[in-house]
């Protein structure tokens, strides 16, 4: 199978030298992309800006910005028999964006933000992916209500949730837990443990759910 999964955060430019994040570090999503490389699939992996080695034997796409991250993903979801979405896209940017450093000049400063593209709410209507879809789902409260609304919404296959209101998981870590949520309902929770082995767990996962499928990529 070809599978094309993203990762890492966005940049979002306010000035030539600012932007607007977030504290994603593309760990989660290199490691599903190396683990899918030694299950025998081949891999794209389009990353925000990370500071983790290019995973060998994998094609790598680097880009700053949601809109990026976008086109990247449309130019090649058609090529894919499975898309996941592991990356922490920015859900608004600046509207304009400053020619030159802003100064520190007034006491306050009101910034005019616009929503992004919504790149895994666009595989099914927009790009027409009918292979498996995988998104992600980072939340703070409502774990599972979160995620399932999430995979119904943006037709999803499997929507993978974790809680990054909690110490030592998630963005910025090493170490995640997630619970798996499917249509109907369907949970399964998996333990706490280093993102390399959960990659590996995830991407067996993925793969028994793409072969039920049963649908080849165009």
């Amino acid at each position: 199978m070809h599978f094309l999964i993203t990762a890492g955060p966005t940049r979002e430019p306010l000035d030539p030298v600012r932007y607007l994040s977030n504290r994603s570090s593309g760990r989660m999503g290199h490691a599903l992309a190396m683990a899918a490389r030694d299950a025998g699939h081949s891999v794209t992996l389009v990353s925000g800006p990370a500071s983790l080695p290019p995973p060998e034997g994998v094609e790598l796409v680097k880009v700053e910005t949601a809109r990026e991250m976008f086109e990247a993903v449309k130019q090649r979801i058609q090529g894919s028999d499975v898309a996941v979405f592991a990356a922490a896209v920015a859900d608004y940017r600046p509207v304009r964006c400053a020619g030159q450093k802003i100064k520190k000049g007034y006491e306050t400063l009101v910034l005019e933000l616009e929503r992004t593209e919504d790149i895994l709410g666009s595989a099914r209507s927009v790009f027409g992916f009918q292979g498996c879809l995988v998104g992600f789902a980072a939340e703070t409260e409502n774990l599972v209500a979160h995620a399932q609304e999430k995979l119904a919404r943006k037709q999803c296959d499997l929507v993978i949730a974790n809680d990054v209101s909690q110490p030592g998981i998630g963005f910025d870590s090493a170490e995640n837990a997630v619970t798996l949520c499917l249509p109907g309902g369907l949970t399964q929770p998996l333990p706490r443990q280093g993102k390399t082995d959960l990659a590996h767990e995830l991407v067996q996962f993925i793969t028994r759910l793409a072969a039920t499928k049963k649908t080849p990529h165009v």
